[in-house]
């Protein structure tokens, strides 16, 4: 994996300089020989060498690597490359011989914390998983029973894993005893092998009959995961799924859609999936294959159709594009222009009605290309057939309606031509998984999505936010700049009117004002806030932007019926400050404080106190007038419209909290305060004291460090992203991490190691004292309010260069989680 062809010389005198390039180091590369290099010094490229140096730290430190002594590692690396080399000798079960410990890749650990968060924050334990195939899933499965066995009482949980082929139970097992690193883990239960312990049993849903089950108690396995959960549905799964009642059940599948139109999470899982694989985590870690994606106009006006529950009508939207030759003219002519082969293409494309995608194939075989149409009437034979034809390439394309099932995943799809608009980010991923399948064959992904004019409630953020995991105001600047930040290999690109059409669209919603909101609401007529979310599919900062509040816009729609009391219209403004709670415990905190029935601050114990400063410094930054925190809470008692906003907003985010809060040890068990979880400046300030009557207010705090006297602490707030223009050339590398455990932190300009701070800072493990980092990405969120900073963890000093400002290590107690690791990390894609 290592193949190194940079060097970096640091000199004492400051001039740095590297090289990068093909050749070796030798004078005859360097100088004499025809190669290519490029030579970089701090004096000219100083970004450059930061960057160079970042990423060589965070390899270094890459848990991949580890330090190599022959004594004592000689023989561990003879066998490795022997293995490696296939001169080894192996059975099906043989187990990594490596020694080291198996451990998930990025997005691997994305998905298990999310899950971690369904089981710890939301009490479920049945979920399940959704990743495309060759990602890990079985992987993912058994990094997931390693960690509940570390969490079990007494022993390994006993566990059952259920597939529908020997092949891939055999696999699945070794792949557990190589994450147990245990290599007589797990029994067969297939054809003739029968388990003697039935503790540990992978087995195949054949084998689990209705005599086999009726000699299992309901309660036997702890843990049963099902391996392509899809087929569910089926009754040799269903009467599995029905039969046992595990302490948690984990689904795995690519595919949770299926053709008949139901998904499985409606069915088994309350609608829910508890970790999907994000697309750019895939495309950027070389998972999936790379798309080319084209906007194209296609001159169509949709304006005048019905728009109904989120979407167009489907059967006025069908008429509108069925019998439209100038429309499928123009997708013919794009198709002959885009790719390079259209006789050997493998494509689908997605229609609305039967209608359509008749009229579709009927047209393309006109054209001279081999086509064809399935549909829910189509017979299974008939189904079958044209997914062999496309496969051997007798057919060229494939038009369907709604069938987003497994059958159509077919790894050779190389096109897709999206037929018709879509208003949902999942039903649009759908539709592009069906073609991100890696071959050898297939290069990339080319997908041709036809662009018209549409309503002001069509929103094309969803599909262009699902494809680049960029917020809305930064989707508007990367679409300006044609994106030119995306994953290896992958390219979208809007053409002519498609771009206008996209960017005013997206400014539209930007742009969504009261009225607009006002509007929304008498439509859908709800008063519940997570009801008006769920069916205009905005999100809950939308609404917050400017001064806005769901009460606020009730009150205008109509639908509250209490009149405003005195001070209401000064703390709706605060609601927004409380849309990144994330932890039960403080939400719970601040629920009890915001009850009819709230007790007085004199009643709560030490902790509850804390959470009432924190709540009462979050709605007034300045201390609203008041003497004591009593008074502050006893004024929201006549504020109902209030509390029961405060109470709605706190329910629908904790419910959308995607981290495991860590408390505080070590003598700061008494802080209020969570690792992986966020908070605002308020917050920070009053869980450390240091927001109080007659001292500190959160509104006149400005700075990025600050020492806790009470809990001797230091905490310093760090901004990622301080320059606002993303697209910046000369991007300095200040604050960064190096690994999940470690941080590269710079202090401000006048701190040096010997000033009363750096040594501080140097000394704080002897001394005692503790070091907080708090971190967030950018300044300021999509809708212009202070972005909340997620508490990393307490840190131990490691080692500094510098002076004023010293450059210091930190490494962290606990490990950065993996999404937020992808946007801290000295290495990313881009």
């Amino acid at each position: 994996r290592l193949h190194a062809k940079a060097w970096l010389f640091r000199r004492r005198t400051g001039f740095d300089t590297a090289y990068v390039g093909s050749s070796n180091l030798s004078r005859a590369a360097l100088l004499d020989g025809l190669e290519w290099n490029v030579r970089l010094s701090s004096v000219a490229t100083p970004a450059v060498i930061d960057k160079f140096e970042a990423t060589f730290d965070a390899y270094w430190n890459d848990v991949a690597f580890e330090t190599y002594d022959p004594d004592s590692d000689s023989d561990r690396l003879d066998e490795a490359l022997a293995q490696a080399g296939g001169t080894a000798s192996s059975t099906d079960f043989k187990i990594n011989i490596s020694g080291l410990q198996v451990r998930p890749f990025p997005h691997q650990r994305d998905m298990l914390e999310r899950l971690s968060a369904e089981r710890d924050i939301r009490g479920r334990h049945r979920n399940l998983l959704v990743a495309a195939t060759g990602t890990g899933k079985t992987v993912m499965a058994a990094l997931d029973y390693r960690e509940l066995s570390k969490q079990a009482a007494s022993g390994r949980p006993r566990l059952l894993f259920v597939a529908h082929r020997k092949e891939i139970l055999k696999q699945s097992l070794r792949t557990y005893r190589e994450v147990l690193v245990d290599a007589s883990f797990g029994e067969l239960l297939h054809g003739g092998a029968d388990p003697q312990d039935w503790n540990h049993v992978f087995a195949s849903v054949q084998s689990l009959n209705v005599q086999r089950l009726e000699q299992l108690a309901p309660d036997h396995f702890d843990v049963i995961v099902i391996d392509e959960f899809h087929h569910a549905t089926a009754s040799t799964y269903r009467r599995v799924i029905e039969h046992f009642t595990p302490k948690e059940l984990l689904g795995l599948t690519a595919t949770p859609e299926r053709m008949d139109g139901l998904n499985v999470q409606d069915e088994f899982f309350d609608g829910r999936i508890a970790a999907e694989m994000r697309l750019w985590e895939a495309l950027e870690n070389d998972l999936l294959s790379p798309f080319h994606y084209f906007g194209i106009p296609d001159g169509t006006d949709l304006t005048n159709l019905t728009w109904q529950k989120g979407s167009y009508a489907d059967q006025e939207l069908g008429n509108l594009l069925t019998g439209n030759d100038a429309r499928a003219r123009i997708i013919v002519k794009q198709i002959r222009d885009k790719i390079s082969d259209p006789g050997g293409m493998r494509a689908l494309g997605f229609c609305v009605t039967k209608a359509h995608a008749h009229f579709m194939a009927d047209y393309f075989r006109k054209a001279g290309f081999q086509a064809a149409a399935l549909d829910s009437d189509s017979s299974a034979e008939v189904r079958a057939r044209a997914l062999s034809d496309l496969q051997a390439g007798e057919l060229q394309v494939i038009f369907s309606v709604d069938l987003f099932n497994e059958g159509l995943d077919i790894p050779d799809v190389d096109t897709l031509l999206l037929l018709r608009p879509t208003n949902s980010a999942t039903v649009f991923l759908q539709q592009l998984g069906r073609g991100l399948r890696r071959t050898e064959t297939k290069p990339v992904l080319t997908v041709l999505d036809f662009i018209g004019q549409h309503r002001a409630e069509f929103r094309f953020e969803e599909q262009f936010r699902a494809m680049t995991n960029l917020s809305r105001n930064r989707l508007v600047e990367h679409i300006e700049r044609g994106f030119p930040q995306l994953p290896s290999g992958c390219q979208i690109i809007l053409e002519g009117k498609a771009r206008k059409l996209v960017l005013d669209n997206i400014r539209t919603q930007l742009s969504a004002t009261v009225k607009t909101l006002v509007k929304e609401v008498k439509e859908y007529s709800t008063p519940l806030l997570a009801d008006y979310l769920r069916e205009s599919r905005r999100e809950i900062k939308e609404l917050y932007k400017s001064s806005n509040s769901w009460t606020l816009v009730l009150r205008r729609a109509g639908l509250a019926a209490e009149p405003a009391p005195p001070g209401e219209e000064t703390l709706l403004k605060r609601v927004h400050a409380f849309l990144h709670v994330d932890d039960p415990e403080r939400a719970q905190a601040y629920l009890s404080l915001l009850a009819d029935d709230a007790p007085s601050y004199e009643e709560l114990d030490q902790t509850g106190q804390a959470y009432a400063r924190m709540l009462f410094f979050n709605l007034w930054d300045n201390a609203g007038g008041f003497t004591t925190y009593t008074e502050g809470l006893a004024a929201l008692r006549p504020q109902r419209a209030l509390r029961d906003e405060l109470r709605q907003v706190l329910s629908y985010v904790i419910d959308r909290a995607d981290h495991v809060p860590i408390p505080l040890s070590d003598g700061l068990g008494t802080v209020p305060l969570k690792v992986h979880s966020s908070y605002n400046r308020s917050e920070i300030l009053a869980a450390l004291g240091i927001a109080r009557f007659g001292g500190q207010m959160p509104r006149s705090f400005a700075q990025g460090v600050q020492w806790a006297e009470e809990f001797q602490t230091d905490a310093l707030l760090i901004t990622l992203e301080k320059d606002e223009k993303d697209f910046s050339p000369t991007v300095r590398y200040k604050d960064y991490a190096i690994s999940p455990n470690l941080f590269h932190w710079e202090s401000q300009n006048a701190t040096s190691p010997d000033s009363a701070t750096g040594k501080r800072y140097r000394q704080h493990a002897d001394r005692g004292t503790h070091v907080l980092l708090f971190m967030r990405r950018y300044a300021n969120t999509d809708t212009g309010k202070s972005q909340p900073w997620m508490l990393l963890g307490p840190a131990t000093y490691v080692e500094h260069t510098g002076s004023k400002p010293m450059a210091i290590t930190w490494h962290l107690d606990h490990p950065i989680p993996a999404d937020v690791w992808s946007y801290s990390a000295a290495i990313q894609a881009s």
